[in-house]
């Protein structure tokens, strides 16, 4: 197995494949510089023990009764009293942790490597210097949610040197051209000439999700795995673009005219969107288990928070409205897809057949038949309103499936998996169609264009590709990473 994940323990069973490889952030190997001047807790201290502490001594696991996640909580210290002697690292409880040779250590080895000499240095440095709170800051604050207020994130690349995944693409209203994620990035592709048009900075480092609204504005979903997640609205057409070398460079980060709204704000990615066919209803899941889901119904602008939905026992990974927008269908590394009933807040059924991680859903146009995909390979069809009984699937991927999604205008599907391929389904019998091959790695994200004549994907060696639907022809191929140059580009 590759390893694309940074921090958290899995299981090393192949069904958590998918998580592990979609959010894995760049690997970053760096050592906390010694402070130049006194140290500061919040700047100083308090991201070192976010990033080795605080998976063990929150405020719900709380190892050794410590939390360790507000400066009060942290020097009240667990079963020990306060593990800091102002001015005497030599005598705090913190400092032997950290140092212990033994099985005592602080991290412990199963959980990782020791602690860096020059990190506890920095820890050193300010129990020496008094271990005191940085004028402002509340010894109650919630450190995560400081930490996040005062990170910045990085300008995007002015060229990449490895091409960046592509987990989410989709195509602008007018058929044209193709929105594709990137790294703190999005960049919009005229299609026709394969030309790099538009670079919009974001905060979140990948992009899971992109669903255009009725205004012409784009929802948004992303994060960065493990430290935060949010839901944006952006305008591509407006603020005032940086030309470099005839691209527009928009501030999508500061520039409140770009990034006209944030709906949501969470502690992990957010992994999935889906807009109402009315337009006035849209819904996010991710890795905090939860959905949201707002009335638009005032525009973007006056959005609502109408409902958050806690019904599954792992990562949301996928959601859809039914047709009629009173049903919301959801995918869940928990191994099932739901329908909830928006209307009467509650849960309607649940499908447990894939019996593995279940990734995608979606819903016929007439609202009786839906459709998952997952683990499993299969792409599954089964009543959502009656008995909720499934048909026994009649084809599927080699490998997992990812995504899957209704044509806008024909009884078809497309989905897209491990095996490096993108696949055409008739809706009503899900006899295969075709098969769209030439990805040379695992493809995450399918779309149709808006008219539903092409349908585009992208893979995690960053190749996003164009075909007709009626009769699988590649219409065009290309790197989404602006400035890569590959040793073997793809035939435009």
């Amino acid at each position: 197995m590759r390893s694309r994940y940074c921090t958290c323990v899995f299981c090393a069973a192949v069904a958590l494949t998918l998580a592990l490889l979609l959010l894995a952030p760049r690997a970053v190997h760096a050592q906390a510089p010694p402070p130049k001047g006194p140290a500061s807790f919040i700047n100083d201290v308090a991201p070192i023990l976010k990033e080795n502490c605080f998976a063990c001594h929150d405020s719900k696991k709380r190892k050794g009764k410590f939390d360790m996640t507000t400066y009060e909580s942290f020097r009240k210290g667990g079963d020990h009293e306060d593990p800091v002697v102002p001015g005497k690292p030599d005598e705090s409880h913190i400092i032997d942790l950290l140092t212990e040779k033994g099985a005592g250590r602080m991290p412990p080895k199963e959980s990782g490597e020791a602690l860096p000499p020059a990190k506890i240095a920095v820890i050193e440095q300010w129990i020496k210097e008094g271990a005191t709170l940085d004028a402002g800051t509340s010894p109650k604050a919630d450190l995560v949610r400081e930490l996040r207020a005062r990170w910045q994130p990085p300008a995007p690349l002015a060229a990449y040197k490895i091409p960046e995944k592509v987990t989410a693409l989709a195509f602008t209203p007018d058929n044209q051209k193709l929105v594709v994620g990137g790294h703190h990035e999005l960049t919009v592709w005229d299609i026709g000439q394969v030309k790099l048009e538009k670079r919009i900075a974001t905060r979140a480092e990948r992009v899971y999700a992109l669903a255009w609204l009725p205004d012409g504005l784009l929802a948004v979903a992303g994060g960065r795995p493990g430290q935060e997640g949010d839901v944006r609205v952006y305008n591509l057409n407006a603020g005032t673009p940086k030309i470099v070398e005839g691209v527009a460079m928009l501030d999508g980060v500061n520039d409140k005219a770009v990034m006209v709204k944030q709906l949501l704000e969470a502690d992990d990615s957010v992994l999935c969107l889906a807009l109402s066919n009315d337009g006035k209803k849209l819904a996010s899941g991710g890795c905090d288990r939860t959905v949201h889901v707002w009335d638009l119904t005032g525009g973007v602008t006056n959005a609502k928070e109408e409902q958050t939905i806690e019904n599954h026992a792992d990562w949301v990974m996928g959601v859809a409205f039914a047709p009629n927008g009173q049903h919301l269908l959801t995918a869940s590394r928990d191994k099932t897809a739901k329908i909830w009933d928006l209307k009467a807040k509650e849960s309607l059924m649940t499908f447990p057949d894939h019996q593995n991680n279940v990734y995608g859903v979606a819903m016929k146009a007439d609202g009786k038949t839906a459709y998952s995909v997952g683990e499993d390979a299969q792409l599954r069809r089964w009543n959502p309103v009656a008995d909720g009984k499934a048909i026994p699937p009649t084809g599927g991927h080699g490998k997992p499936a990812f995504k899957v999604i209704v044509h806008p205008k024909q009884p078809l599907l497309a989905t897209c998996g491990a095996d490096q391929t993108v696949r055409i389904w008739n809706a009503d019998t899900l006899a295969a169609v075709r098969t769209l091959s030439g990805h040379t790695d695992w493809v995450y994200t399918v779309a149709f264009s808006p008219d539903g004549n092409l349908v585009a994907s992208g893979s995690w060696n960053g190749e996003v590709k164009v075909w007709k639907v009626a009769d699988g022809t590649l219409v065009k191929s290309f790197t989404g990473s602006p400035g890569y140059v590959a040793a073997n580009p793809p035939k435009k």
